[in-house]
């Protein structure tokens, strides 16, 4: 409960939006860092560098204050002080001007360390004013001739000010700072423009999405127009399914309540009529097993496993040819004893609807099969009059039928103009698609499903 509580309250202080979240991440280490160098250098700059300038001046007073303890009088003290000090740069002032306290400004933070540095180094101190002057150190010392002031500029015991340095650093950090918010901005523009899309198609609205950013966000966004796509095309194929069943069953419903009609309570029905219900009653149960395969078709999930294709395509050709259907497995090129990782019902029933079309309108199937390094290719040609060209796109739509006059007969649901529909969906399953032309042998239809093994 307390890591909860704790958890909590940090949430409270923690940006909502992806975009300071992603500032707060990039930003907050880079600013920790730059503060701790900073420290750390100033520290060196004004603490080290000031106590080893401060020493050496501490040597240059203790040298003086000797010497001037050597004199007879403060006259001739304040000569042997000034005839040292002044080569050196040191004013020496008999008697003392400044105070026996030790002052400072509140900002003067190396003036510490200049202050600790010389009472550790000469006893003789009896006061330091760094606070009058900030440019000047007036050092009050105690000597055998009286109390006497060493004054010397502020920048032989103190670091210069790096405020140049620190101008420079606090410029590049802003400027480092605009080009990363800008970088930034324009890395986290995919995400917000995926999030806005799929927010959009949650709320049933189609925005144009394009996918743009990294690597990783195109592939979000890939997936994205690969799940939308599919929805739209299951609920487009869901409501042509509807209206599909619709048509198609109003048709030999007609005929049933027509036939029906006309039958007499005091005379049976001959075997004609039975017959004909019997009839439209097997071309339903077709229709609806063709839907039925439609659907589970769209809504199966199995797994692919490795499976021999020129095993897999035999047993699919014996099983036409013990259905009465004139199919011939032509020849498998490439590795004939090669796998494919495919769904075997899936592609068995595509490509049982492919020979089901094929042998419906017309006399002569060949089947063949190229396995080649990435792709498993297999085809299905017959000797009929063909598909036209610009009708290729059309017929793989679910219920679509260029006759509609034309027999339904047996069939894995060619009947309802089902059957490339499924065969092209089964292929899109498997990462593939269907492809139709003119075939150079039979010179019918040829179809191919192309997957990836």
């Amino acid at each position: 409960m307390a890591n909860q509580g704790e958890t909590g309250w940090l949430k409270r202080f923690v940006p909502r939006g992806l975009y300071g979240r992603a500032a707060l991440i990039l930003f907050l280490p880079v600013v920790g860092v730059t503060l701790v160098v900073t420290v750390m250098f100033l520290q060196r700059h004004f603490e080290g560098v000031t106590r080893q300038m401060t020493a050496s001046m501490a040597r240059e007073l203790t040298y003086i204050s000797q010497q001037m303890d050597i004199a007879v009088n403060s006259a001739s003290s304040l000569l042997v002080g000034q005839s040292i000090g002044n080569p050196l740069g040191l004013s020496i002032y008999v008697p003392a001007i400044s105070g026996k306290d030790d002052t400072r400004r509140l900002f003067d933070f190396s003036g510490r360390v200049v202050i600790e540095e010389l009472r550790a180094t000469v006893p003789e101190i009896d006061g330091i004013d760094l606070a009058s002057n900030d440019k000047r150190v007036a050092v009050r010392m105690e000597g055998d001739n009286g109390s006497y002031t060493i004054a010397f500029d502020r920048r032989r015991v103190s670091a210069s000010n790096p405020h140049q340095l620190l101008v420079l650093m606090v410029f590049t950090s802003l400027l480092m700072t605009g080009i990363a918010t800008i970088f930034l901005r324009n890395q986290l523009r995919p995400i917000r423009r995926l999030a806005h899309a799929a927010e959009e198609y949650g709320k049933g609205r189609m925005v144009p999405y394009r996918p743009s950013g990294a690597t990783e966000v195109r592939s979000a966004g890939t997936a994205f127009l690969d799940m939308r796509n599919r929805l739209e095309r299951q609920n487009d194929q869901r409501k042509l399914m509807l209206s599909g069943i619709s048509h198609d069953l109003r048709t030999p419903l007609t005929r049933m309540r027509l036939a029906m009609s006309m039958m007499s309570p005091d005379m049976a029905p001959d075997d004609e009529d039975i017959a004909a219900m019997d009839s439209d009653i097997a071309e339903m149960n077709r229709m609806v097993d063709a839907f039925l395969d439609y659907t589970r078709d769209e809504a199966q999930e199995s797994a692919a496993e490795s499976t021999s294709v020129t095993e897999f395509l035999t047993g699919i050709v014996a099983d036409a040819e013990r259905a009465g259907r004139n199919v011939e497995l032509l020849r498998i090129e490439g590795d004939r004893d090669g796998q494919a990782k495919f769904r075997r019902d899936m592609l068995r029933r595509a490509i049982d609807n492919l020979i089901g079309n094929a042998a419906r309108y017309g006399k002569k199937v060949q089947v063949d099969a190229t396995l080649g390094p990435r792709s498993l290719r297999i085809g299905v040609e017959d000797d009929g009059p063909g598909i036209p060209q610009e009708s290729h796109e059309m017929v793989m739509r679910p219920f679509t039928r260029l006759d509609t006059a034309r027999s339904r007969n047996n069939g894995q649901g060619a009947g309802a103009g089902l059957g490339l529909a499924i065969a092209a969906d089964v292929a899109r399953g498997h990462g593939g698609q269907l492809r139709l032309g003119r075939g150079e042998r039979l010179g019918g239809l040829r179809a191919e499903i192309v997957i990836p093994r």
